[in-house]
């Protein structure tokens, strides 16, 4: 990326089984705040139908971020350290799925999201639910954190000669210090550069990437931060 100076840590440190409730209550209160400030706006009766239509939408989508982040508390809080069952996937399809589900969202803010993948035989082994989950938590994050016209990307690639696909989702907004490069993931603690962060949604992506045996970590940019996911990769590539 352009003007970028790229330092890369692991999402690591010791995981709590279950998040905090006050961190978990902080999480839902922007999504919740905000459906509530839209249906006091729209029950004034002070907008046109096309007004009306946009507040409409709005609130569905913040209400599918808050049900999505309610699933994924409740996931992560059974998962009890099991291993989910493994499956060749195409990770350049699932970044693209990704994108397109979170298109309206960012659209409803103004933004831009987009999936970008470096080959055409990529293929993982992750489990995809989990790996879905975790791609839509650092997407979901990176539309509130991000600044200025860049659009947030979700990108593909491969690393260690191939053995590693390496899922990144790039945004915009405050870099990254070093301490927390290293310690964020590790509990669900706020990042304090970032406001409104909890520091929620990595935490609950480092406890999907443990149930499948991937890994989580951070890139700091100048201008932002990738956070990342990196699974295996399969030698099946002819089945997808």
């Amino acid at each position: 990326m352009k003007g970028s100076k790229r330092q890369t840590g692991s999402l690591g440190g010791t995981v709590p089984m279950v998040p905090s409730f006050t961190v978990a209550a902080h999480e839902l209160k922007a999504p919740l705040s905000l459906i509530r400030q839209l249906s006091l706006h729209l029950e004034s009766g002070e907008v046109n139908a096309k007004e009306a239509q946009q507040i409409a939408q709005r609130i569905t989508l913040s209400s599918e971020r808050a049900l999505r982040l309610t699933t994924d508390i409740t996931k992560s809080a059974r998962l009890e350290g099991g291993l989910f069952e493994l499956e060749p996937l195409n990770p350049a399809v699932l970044c693209q799925e990704v994108a397109d589900e979170l298109a309206p969202l960012y659209e409803a803010h103004g933004r831009l999201i987009v999936a970008k993948h470096r080959a055409q035989s990529l293929l993982g082994l992750a489990n995809r639910d989990l790996l879905r989950r975790i791609l839509l938590n650092f997407a979901d994050n990176a539309l509130y954190y991000s600044e200025g016209n860049n659009p947030v990307t979700i990108t593909a690639s491969t690393r260690s000669h191939g053995s590693v696909v390496r899922l990144g989702v790039r945004d915009f907004g405050p870099a990254l210090p070093a301490h927390m490069r290293k310690d964020v993931g590790g509990t669900a603690a706020p990042l304090h550069n970032r406001p409104g962060s909890s520091g929620m949604g990595v935490y609950i992506a480092r406890r999907f990437a443990e149930a499948m045996n991937a890994t989580v970590g951070v890139i700091s940019h100048r201008d932002g931060a990738t956070f990342y996911v990196d699974i295996s990769s399969s030698t099946q590539l002819r089945l997808l």
